[in-house]
This record gives C-alpha cells, structure tokens and sequence, in this order.
C-alpha cells in the first residue's frame, strides 16, 4: 500500500515551489534578453502552480482515482455555454464523464489592487460558464454532477492587510466590504476604514461556496522568501478541509459507477 500524503508538508513544499517556479521564470526572461513589466516575467513561463496542482492530483488518486484520468497539463478544454471552451487547470475525466474541474489561481507583486475584481470576474463566470453547459448536456445526458473546485494563493505583504476605502458615488456597498467605522469631518456623517485586499480575497472564496457557485474553495496566504511562511486566515477555507471535500467527492463518483 502506498505511503499516505503527508498533506502539511506537501503543501509547504507546493507553496515553496510556487515561488520558485516564479523566480526561475523571471530569470529565464533575463536570460533570453526579454523582461516583461512589473512581474509578468515571473508568471510567462505558466508552471508556478504546478506544484500545488500535482498535490491535488496526488489527494485524487489516493482517493482511488486513476492517474491517467487526472489531468493537468494538456487537453484541459471544457466546453462552455457562453464561449465554445473553456481551459481549466486541473480536470478529472473517467469513464468519459466530468468528474471534476479546479482553477488555481494567485496574485504576488505589487499591483494587488489592480486584480482583485478580474479575479473576481473570472471565478463567478468560468463556473456560471460551466454549470449552464452542464444544464443544457454539454457534458452528456443524464451525466454526473460534477465538483468544482477554487484555489486562491495570495502573496503575505504589509500592502494586502491594509485597510482600502471603497468608492460609493451613489449607492453603498455591502455593508461586509465597510470595514470598521472611523471618524468623519462632517458632523453626523458616518465613513468607514473599508476591507483590505486580503479580507476581500477571503470573502470571494467563502461566498463563491455559500452561492454554491463552487463546491470547495481555499484560500492561501505566504510569505515570499527561501524559508516561505503559510497562513491560512479562515477556518472554513483551510486547505485541509478542500482536500476532504475533494476526497469525499471523488469517493462519491467511484461508489457510484459500482452500482
């Protein structure tokens, strides 16, 4: 019997390779005389998540899924409702049904506030995308409902917990987004500190489940240096608990073709 994933280590050592993949990229760039702007030469090379996507792919098979029907690297195409396809980052095909699908995904660097509503965007609609494909039999008649699952790693910096004022020029924003309340010059007038990127990273990945949008969500902060820190800020989205929602879903899909 194989040796069972010791989970704690694999994850600090996906999240280490994270960053590395990420600084072999940029030197890569450096090397070929190409160097993109901010730190797009640390993400061009496309396998900084590989690590993290290769110790899903080790949670699956553990579970009993076949290696050859978890992919990660090629053929990734989904089809979609509102666009032909969709390439997701990790799939789980068996028996030619969809067992499931995940994005992985991060944000590093200093321009956090210039993604967290792309990111955003792109989480609701990839799945919106897929669910309505799965409505109307995109995926076959009659075919299993399959899991989705979201991954979010985020960089561990001062400039991500500090508070960000929202902009309301004629309605107010969800009161969870106000932050705590501080003073006003204006006599009566009530302002608040507003969330920080962080907070709202956090919040994307719990609402994404409460919506039932994805079935599991993480969220994944860390330290950028050679002996990386890990945090995992909220109990319900711990990457414990995602991996036992994906094992518990892939233990489903395997009960239910032996009937």
């Amino acid at each position: 019997m194989a040796n069972k994933i010791d989970v704690e280590k694999r994850l600090q050592e996906a999240v280490q390779g994270y960053w590395d993949a990420r600084t072999k990229n940029k030197e890569r760039q450096v090397e070929s005389g190409r160097i993109d702007a901010g730190t797009c030469g640390e993400v061009t090379g496309g396998t900084q998540m590989g690590a993290l996507e290769v110790l899903v792919a080790d949670i699956l098979c553990e579970a009993g899924l076949k290696r050859f029907d978890v992919r990660t690297r090629t053929a990734l195409e989904l089809p979609g409702y509102f666009r032909a396809t969709k390439k997701w980052d990790l799939i789980v095909i068996s028996e030619g049904q969809l067992v499931l699908a995940m994005e992985f995904k991060s944000q590093a660097g200093k321009s956090i506030g210039n993604n967290v509503n792309n990111r955003s965007e792109e989480a609701v609609g990839s799945a919106k995308d897929l669910w309505t494909a799965y409505r109307e039999s995109r995926f076959g008649e009659g075919a299993p409902t399959p899991f989705l699952g979201y991954l979010f790693l985020l960089e561990d910096r001062d400039s991500v917990k500090v508070s960000v004022r929202n902009k309301e020029p004629y309605f107010k924003v969800d009161p969870v987004f106000r932050g705590t309340e501080v003073p006003a010059k204006t006599k009566g007038a009530v302002k608040y500190k507003g969330v920080s990127y962080a907070e709202r990273y956090e919040l994307l990945c719990r609402r994404l489940v409460l919506e039932r949008i994805y079935n599991a969500s993480c969220f994944l902060m860390a330290t950028n240096a050679k002996a990386t820190v890990i945090s995992q800020p909220a109990k319900d989205l711990t990457f414990s608990r995602f991996a036992a929602a994906l094992r518990g879903h892939a233990v489903t899909f395997l009960g239910s073709q032996k009937k």
